[in-house]
């Protein structure tokens, strides 16, 4: 009788062919569509162009219980940029959500009130079409941008103020007990602070190339991109990033995937955070996502090209590798590197100057 094979041979032998068979099976090509089937595909999954006109805005965005008119939004717009709202009188919505800057700071780590940073390293998202989405941070908490923006002025590391304080100094200024009074027919509250606020942040939306080419110029995407969006939307990118915003509609868990690859590179890695990180990345400050169970806000992805660095940490800075980590780590198929450039071409177009809406 033969003899039989050490199991461990055997093992070894499994575990290489596995690792192998990705790279052994044959790609599938990607359909090439033409520019009116590739519009249609994506206006079929809700993948719609911003308003451009304020009637279109207020179909898209305005809120039944909390509804925009052109006074509210205009005192929003002023407590947005008003550093009154935070402790030290140094910082406003503004400080950390500059609007032609991506509608975020930039920065890895959010720096609040006394220069104090996120206790969990948690990053700004962009305020940027974020009126667009179904729940607001990182973990999703906030239902609305009213919501949210209560949040930062009373938090200890941003702007800690707590509501009194915040309708105490409001009420030492005139003008705004009169605006406030005017709008709501009563007295400064923190409530109605916030929103006005919200009533402004659902104005701020973006419409670019992307827009443009949804709307029927076939002109305003290149042919790159045009691969590249083709790949994002039958490759699953849009099982998620999905809707006017490209993204913002579903909390979802990351990472869906781990490679046994991994796990043999953790054996080896010095650095103890990344063997003790559930992520792809650093873990910094040890954010899990809500609940602790790596469920996360689907980012928004228009001018994502603006507000590096990215994941709710800032651990990544370039999108290319944005885009491999969530090829390989999600979609379970990690994208070549053209793959990764037509994509990343593509997320370019999702950039776009803030819509002037004529109010009134």
């Amino acid at each position: 009788m033969k003899k039989l094979l050490h199991p461990v041979t055997i093992t070894l032998f499994v575990v290489t062919l596995i690792f192998l068979l990705p790279f052994l099976l044959p790609h599938k090509e990607v359909k090439i569509f033409s520019d009116n089937e590739l519009r249609e595909r994506a206006l079929s999954t809700n993948m719609k162009p911003t308003p451009t006109t304020y009637t279109k805005l207020l179909a898209v965005v305005d809120n039944p219980d909390n509804r925009m008119t052109p006074k509210k939004i205009a005192l929003g717009k002023e407590l947005y940029n008003e550093k009154l709202l935070s402790k030290d009188k140094t910082i406003a919505c503004a400080t950390c959500h500059l609007l032609d800057q991506g509608g975020d700071d930039n920065l890895p780590t959010a720096i609040g009130y006394y220069g104090r940073e996120n206790p969990s390293a948690l990053n700004s998202p962009t305020v940027l079409n974020s009126a667009l989405a179904k729940a607001e941070f990182w973990d999703g908490r906030a239902k609305d941008v009213e919501e949210q923006a209560g949040g930062p002025i009373q938090a200890p590391f941003e702007m800690n103020m707590k509501p009194n304080e915040v309708v105490e100094r409001l009420n030492k200024i005139p003008e705004y007990v009169t605006k406030f009074k005017e709008i709501f027919g009563s007295a400064i509250s923190f409530e109605n602070v916030r929103n006005v606020i919200g009533a402004y942040e659902r104005t701020l939306l973006t419409h670019g190339a992307y827009d443009k080419f949804l709307e029927g110029d076939n002109s305003a995407i290149s042919a790159k991109a045009k691969r590249g969006m083709a790949l994002f939307l039958t490759k699953g990118c849009k099982g998620c990033h999905t809707g006017m915003s490209v993204g913002g509609q579903s909390i979802q868990k990351f990472p869906l995937r781990r490679y046994l690859a991994d796990y043999i590179g953790m054996i080896f890695e010095p650095d103890l955070r990344i063997k003790e990180s559930p992520f792809p990345f650093i873990n910094e400050g040890g954010f899990l996502g809500q609940d602790n169970r790596l469920k996360f806000r689907v980012p928004i992805l228009r001018n994502i090209s603006k507000t590096a660095p990215y994941f709710h940490n800032g651990a990544v800075k370039e999108l290319k590798e944005v885009v491999r980590i969530m090829s390989k780590y999600q979609l379970g198929n990690e994208f070549t590197p053209k793959q990764i450039d037509e994509v990343v071409e593509f997320l370019k177009t999702l950039d776009g100057e803030l819509v002037e809406y004529e109010i009134k």
